[in-house]
């Protein structure tokens, strides 16, 4: 009788003590779920959206292509071939075809893609370094600081961004750099008033007034504390800024305003091969797929991105 007393004694209290853990670990792993920053959490819905990861990929893709493209081209862009002018798809060596002076397409296509993504992402952060400067600047210190460098921004949102572009391209010369600089300094303007707006409210929030108050210097409370917590739309206007200095880099080249001949631009085969549409339509067809397909990629990733930071992801 007593082991058997014994032995309810003690099974009761097992039988408890498989219970409460369970509770407290459901209790404890909670916050755990909701501890991650916004980054983790942007991440998860970005990833939950497939056209954007798959889309994230063929980037990827293209940017890898683009470093690799002297060891994929089987041609060197410039090498031209009299013998096989115009020849179309699948021709011995040619599998896109050549142009007029009997360059390979392939070739020069995928450098053109090395050309618009060099151009593309020098630009985009030559815009962000110039909108951080600025942005950053006018929405901590405020006051006539501000005043003066909203002006200037004003100023300048004035101008169309391509005929600005347009200008500068004819003043410093047709070059990557130059095409880089051109096309930089006609789009950080959207961006540094978008700094400036997430500054002036980061800046009034208790960790920064915390900061303020132990002793931290301006440049430290500016770079340390505001500027991590403003990246998240930042990276938003990027990723679109991205696409959209692919097509301003292409659209420059239709107009003769690209870089300088040999090199390659995806803007000036597409105006080469409207000249050619129907003796050859081959040489079209290549720059303006590829183009197409890069535009699309970038611009799903910046959708992607955009609705990963949305606030009200969390409730989807």
């Amino acid at each position: 009788m007593d082991t058997i007393a014994n032995s309810q004694s003690i099974d009761a209290p097992a039988g408890l003590t498989e219970v409460e853990p369970t509770a407290a670990t459901a209790t404890i792993r909670a916050p755990r779920a909701h501890a991650r920053g916004p980054f983790g959490r942007a991440w998860d819905r970005f990833r939950r959206n497939r056209l954007a990861l798959i889309s994230l990929i063929v980037c990827g893709l293209l940017v890898l292509t683009a470093v690799a493209a002297p060891l994929l081209a089987p041609y060197h862009y410039a090498a031209t071939d009299y013998q096989q002018q115009l020849v179309g798809f699948g021709a011995d060596g040619h599998p896109l075809g050549t142009d007029q002076l009997g360059r390979d397409i392939l070739s020069r296509t995928l450098y053109g893609l090395r050309t618009a993504l060099i151009v593309a992402f020098g630009a985009e952060l030559f815009a962000l370094l110039l909108a951080l400067l600025i942005g950053l600047t006018a929405g901590y210190r405020g006051g006539r600081v501000e005043q003066g460098l909203m002006a200037f921004t004003d100023i300048m949102y004035a101008f169309p961004s391509y005929l600005f572009a347009i200008v500068m391209v004819a003043v410093l010369g047709r070059s990557i750099f130059a095409l880089v600089i051109a096309i930089g300094i006609a789009g950080w303007v959207t961006q540094s008033r978008l700094v400036r707006a997430q500054v002036m409210t980061i800046k009034e929030r208790e960790y920064v007034e915390a900061a303020r108050a132990s002793g931290a210097s301006a440049p430290t409370i500016a770079v340390r504390y505001i500027l991590p917590n403003a990246l998240g739309p930042m990276l938003v206007t990027s990723s679109f800024a991205i696409p959209a200095a692919i097509a301003a880099e292409a659209g420059l080249g239709l107009l003769g305003l690209g870089v300088q001949p040999p090199t390659p631009s995806w803007g000036g085969m597409i105006s080469e091969g409207t000249r050619y549409l129907l003796a050859a339509p081959h040489m079209l067809v290549a720059p303006a797929a590829f183009f197409a397909l890069a535009m699309l990629a970038f611009t799903w990733v910046g959708d992607g991105i955009r609705d990963a930071f949305d606030p009200r992801g969390d409730q989807r």
